[in-house]
């Protein structure tokens, strides 16, 4: 299957957690956030356990990251 990309750099708290819930909520799994690092990107991963979703991550450059959240 493949992945849905979502880019919410640059978006102010909490935008990019309601972007991410709302894209999970539809059910685009797996799905591959850019996110930024620091509080946009620890809330987006909080959201992901919270929601019982497998969490992987890695450096996009730039002060962004790329978390792949899929089903567990």
């Amino acid at each position: 299957m493949l992945s849905v990309e979502l880019d919410v750099t640059g978006l102010s708290c909490p935008m990019p957690v309601v972007k991410v819930k709302e894209a999970i909520e539809a059910g685009k799994l797996p799905l591959q956030v850019k996110v930024s690092a620091g509080a946009p990107r620890d809330n987006v991963k909080r959201l992901a356990q919270k929601m019982g979703l497998a969490v992987a991550e890695k450096p996009a450059g730039a002060g962004a990251y790329w978390l792949e959240l899929n089903a567990r």
